[in-house]
């Protein structure tokens, strides 16, 4: 049902604010949900960077942080849900329209079938075509499929705006294998809502295409999680990495492996890898409730 048929001009605004390319996702209520106290990681200097809460099918899913100059996400924030670990293989891939207008759909898109329409939007967003002649990298996702239930949840995290250039020796080796390290702690040992924020630092390498650079290639992954109410019983093991921890891995074929720390020593790595100052803060508060 098309709510915005129906409505004032001020609650069109309100509903249309709920998604698409925003100000500040700690303002718009249905996204900021996906963010711990909804608060986003504070630091980034970066004043042209794009906040998009990724909805589809009329609903926000989660949200990311884009560089429309890099054509990659900065970061993509979201909540974690219980799952077996599968990944859905029948979902086209998507784009952003309100990246290359602010008049475009708030929903993401399907890529038009014609790829000579790619062109009306590649200026601000990676396209099918950056990915075609460079066999080396994986689509890798930020929101991992992995990582949701829901199918419509699950379809959302096909966006390009959610997806980064890996070494297909890390993609499917260390990354896959911290993707599911983290799913089968959360499942077995967080029994409130577990915020996950995944992000990337770059080097200047890029992915060319005619000649020009299209698409950054991160030179480290990151991932951390903040899950304020877990089983204490748990073994130490696990238990000492609650109720925030993070990872990172080098995004190449050799020393590539995943390295699990703290918190502040994975705050204290990317502010020596990024343009961030230094308040630089994943979670807020670090994740420790005030409770």
């Amino acid at each position: 049902m098309k709510l915005t048929v129906y409505c004032w001009s001020l609650m069109c605004l309100i509903l249309r604010s709920q998604a698409g390319v925003v100000d500040d996702f700690s303002q718009v209520d249905r996204c900021k949900d996906f963010l711990y106290m909804g608060t986003p990681p504070r630091g980034y200097l970066s004043t042209s960077l794009k906040k998009i809460c990724q909805r589809y099918v009329d609903k926000p899913r989660f949200v990311t942080l884009y560089d429309p100059q890099k054509h990659i996400p900065i970061y993509s924030a979201y909540t974690f849900k219980k799952s077996d670990g599968e990944k859905r293989v029948d979902i086209p891939w998507m784009f952003e329209p309100q990246l290359a207008t602010d008049k475009g759909s708030s929903n993401m898109e399907p890529f038009p079938q014609s790829s000579l329409m790619h062109k009306n939007f590649e200026d601000t967003q990676a396209v099918l075509e950056d990915y075609v002649d460079v066999v080396q990298y994986e689509r890798g996702q930020m929101s991992p499929d992995e990582h949701q239930v829901d199918p419509l949840d699950k379809a959302a995290t096909y966006t390009l705006t959610n997806v980064v250039p890996l070494i297909r020796e890390f993609n499917f080796g260390p990354w896959s294998t911290q993707l599911e390290v983290t799913r089968k702690r959360l499942n077995n040992y967080c029994h409130g809502k577990a915020y996950v924020i995944t992000g990337v630092t770059t080097s200047g390498n890029m992915i060319r295409r005619d000649n020009l650079d299209r698409v950054a290639i991160p030179e480290f992954m990151w991932t951390a999680y903040c899950c304020s109410d877990y089983d204490h019983n748990a073994p130490y093991s696990e238990r000492y990495k609650f109720p925030a921890f993070g990872a990172y891995g080098l995004n190449d074929r050799v020393n590539n492996h995943m390295v699990e720390v703290p918190i502040k020593n994975l705050e204290k790595f990317l502010k020596g890898k990024m343009e961030v100052d230094k308040n630089f803060q994943i979670f807020y508060s670090d994740c420790v409730s005030d409770a």
